[in-house]
């Protein structure tokens, strides 16, 4: 599937957009007991949808949501079930997304497969099989500033006369996927279809904020700052090679291999960069390999720099403490095989070619051919949330005996690929280090280490307990 380019959203965009205001506009959300402000938006099944279309409904609940955010990527599938949970007992729900897309800088974008722009909506909607009206107002956001949706999301619940009754977050999800315990929604719901107050009427609505038109002032000083960048290209051979396969980080690796020579390769390059720049304040390293011959090498250089192939500042002082200095690579003539085994031995060498490397050199996902650049994004978010706690695995150990919580022998031999230990029964748990503290003599085989750690789910966020006091014994 071709995907539009992020250049092409904003050319298309900017037909639509008014002028960006000047200064900073503050949102004043709507008071409790106000009427539901009209409204006449498109929605990303090609129909106008209007507020009296809903006039129908016992209980009218609208939310201000987006794609990116990861507050509301998480809540995407939540608010479609409870949608269908109480769609038989006359309520309605409807999406709109008041985000500027022009406003967003490339760095907020890490989160999700997909921007804010119109185009954007449609293919999100349907990756969650929405049902339910999903609404564009990026172009004036005169909605959304009527309704004072200050993030995203931003739920607003009316009652059959169409009065406020609540306005806050959806849920306690907050970025969590799946069931939550608690949903200040279904509750609100549910006790307006009994006649009964809510049981609450306002909460923060945590979430990203409304991406306002005056913010494209950020947006273009972020372009023109990533436009300064530096731009380099570094030698690969083998050995090089086979340290990037390895991948002794936490960072997951996206590698991409291609040619000046190849016209899909050059192609794509520009949604690669884009990609590179929105998932850059997160753990991921975007890798250029150009195959050519050395004699190329200024054209080579020509391109990256054409295609604006910059590293960006968060990988800097990675760069700089594994010894390294670019992002980009030229093949050293006679090195292609070594190369290429280090880093997919299967890969058949027809140009582009692209590979996904997880902390500690497992190969996640690969692809042949010029890509299809949401599929690379959705992998990409999909790689992160499960090495969320993968810079354990750079640590050279490897456990040798007990898994209790009280005692580890260590010997410093191959990296961890997983630093886990029994906490209770059918439970895994992972430490994050709060402080280390070393005491040894001359010789090393006999230093002890004591880490305090902390145990935490691999599915929470919060401490399944207090700390562990842990005791590594380095063996000889």
């Amino acid at each position: 599937m071709k995907f539009l380019s992020f250049a092409a959203i904003a050319a298309a965009t900017v037909m639509l957009s008014a002028e960006p205001a000047a200064t900073p506009y503050v949102p004043v959300t709507l008071a409790i007991g106000s009427a539901a402000p009209d409204f006449e938006l498109p929605g990303v099944d090609g129909a106008k949808h209007k507020l009296a279309d809903f006039a129908s409904a016992k209980v009218l609940a609208v939310v201000f949501t987006c794609n990116h955010c990861p507050e509301a990527y998480a809540a995407a599938p939540r608010l479609q079930e409870t949608a269908d949970a109480y769609k038989e007992k006359g309520v309605a729900v409807v999406a709109i997304s008041g985000n500027d897309p022009l406003a967003l800088r490339s760095d907020e974008l890490g989160y999700a497969p997909h921007g804010d722009s119109f185009a954007e909506m449609k293919l999100a909607a349907q990756e969650a099989k929405w049902t339910i009206p999903y609404l564009y107002d990026g172009e004036t956001q005169a909605v959304t500033k009527a309704y004072g949706a200050v993030s995203t999301p931003h739920l607003f619940i009316f009652d059959a006369e169409r009065k406020l009754r609540y306005t806050g977050r959806v849920d306690e999800g907050f970025r969590k996927h799946g069931p939550v315990e608690k949903s200040q929604m279904r509750e609100v719901i549910d006790a307006l279809l009994a006649g009964k107050e809510p049981p609450v009427t306002t909460t923060r609505p945590y979430g990203c904020s409304t991406k306002w038109s005056y913010k494209q002032a950020s947006v273009k000083a972020d372009n023109e700052a990533w436009d300064k960048r530096e731009i380099t290209v570094d030698t690969l051979d083998g050995a090089k090679a086979q340290t990037l396969a390895v991948n002794a980080t936490e960072n997951v690796r996206l590698i991409n291999f291609w040619s000046t020579t190849c016209a899909p390769c050059v192609a794509e390059m520009p949604e690669l960069v884009e990609t590179a720049r929105r998932f850059q304040n997160r753990s991921l390293e975007f890798i250029t390999i150009s195959n050519d011959p050395s004699a190329s090498s200024k054209r080579v250089l020509q391109v990256l720099k054409k295609k604006k192939v910059a590293t960006p500042h968060t990988r800097m002082d990675d760069l700089k403490a594994q010894g390294r200095t670019t992002t980009n690579y030229q093949v050293a003539d006679g090195a292609m095989d070594a190369v290429v085994d280090a880093i997919d031995k299967n890969w058949n060498g027809a140009l582009p070619h692209t590979v996904l490397i997880a902390p500690g050199g497992k190969v996640l996902w690969t692809h042949q051919g010029e890509l299809d650049i949401v599929e690379c994004r959705r992998q990409i978010v999909k790689a992160l949330a499960e090495s969320h706690w993968s810079f354990l695995s750079i640590i050279f150990a490897q456990i040798t005996s007990s898994r209790s919580c009280s005692k580890l022998s260590l010997t410093k031999s191959a990296p961890l690929r997983c630093l886990a230990w029994t906490h209770s029964p059918n439970s895994r748990c992972w430490m994050n280090f709060k402080s280390i503290k070393t005491t040894s003599n001359d010789s090393m085989a006999t230093s002890l280490v004591w880490l305090s750690a902390m145990a935490k789910s691999s599915t929470a966020s919060a401490p399944m307990t207090g700390d562990f006091t842990l005791k590594w014994k380095i063996l000889p």
